[in-house]
């Protein structure tokens, strides 16, 4: 057993045997971020003590997840996104890093849709103010971070359908960016149609721009970001327990989603 810092704590490796966890965030310029992620490993750690978990990002903080590889040697690694869809990131970026890492790695899917994620959805607008019994003149706005790849507008439209389902109202998917409508044009359609009191659910990992001008935009009620919300912890493991199933070797691709 030896001992190991990537993730800007000690951590051990365990050469030969369980395939450590490593968390892929995507990164931010935002300090409140890289805090969010690594108290949501801590959690994780506390759920499954003897699970070796490290953090990996794609870009613009440290640890890089090139790095985060390299540290692992040629161990086995279990790569959960930290992400809510599917993606260039999650399709491309972190299956081409892997394949040129030495570690033996498998790429699980994405954290959402999932029940659970609509579970953190749900309890985020609790928090926030939302009603036991919502008026039905009432509606959601799932704010998202945006991608131009088709797969990601359908993985957020399978979480507003999950989401809508446990509020029983109507939840429009909306985007910071690179997709629409934007998080302003939703609320002005459901307000065209006649909702009143219309909510933004954050549908983002952690506190950073684009979260804070979805919220900004809210005519009610705004959710705070997932964060470190149990069910983000559940998920992330949940996700490593699926890509362990599903057998050894690299995975090009990530798994469909259930």
């Amino acid at each position: 057993m030896t001992a190991m810092t990537v993730t800007g704590r000690t951590s051990t490796a365990h050469p030969g045997g369980t395939p450590a966890l490593v968390v892929v965030a995507h990164g931010s310029r935002d300090p409140r971020a890289l805090s969010t992620v690594r108290a949501l490993l801590d959690r994780v750690r506390a759920l499954r003590p003897a699970l070796p978990v490290h953090l990996g990002h794609i870009e613009l903080n440290a640890p890089l997840l090139p790095d985060t590889l390299a540290a692992l040697g040629d161990g086995e690694a279990v790569l959960v996104p930290l992400l809510l869809s599917r993606g260039y990131h999650v399709e491309r970026d972190i299956p081409d890093m892997a394949a040129v890492s030495p570690a033996r790695t498998r790429v699980a899917a994405p954290l959402g849709p999932h029940r659970l994620l609509a579970d953190a959805l749900h309890d985020r607008l609790t928090e926030a103010g939302w009603p036991t019994h919502a008026p039905r003149t009432s509606a959601v706005v799932l704010a998202s971070a945006g991608s131009r790849a088709p797969a990601s507008r359908a993985d957020t439209a399978r979480t507003a359908a999950l989401l809508a389902a446990r509020l029983g109202v109507p939840v429009m998917p909306a985007y910071a960016s690179a997709a629409a409508p934007t998080v302003p044009d939703a609320i002005r359609t459901l307000t065209a149609q006649g909702y009143d009191r219309i909510a933004v659910a954050s549908c983002f990992t952690a506190p950073g721009r684009f979260a804070t001008e979805c919220a900004a935009a809210a005519p009610w009620i705004a959710s705070a970001p997932l964060g470190t919300h149990s069910a983000m912890a559940h998920l992330l493991l949940h996700r490593y327990d699926e890509a362990m199933k599903a057998g050894s070797g690299l995975k090009r691709r990530v798994p469909a989603l259930p």
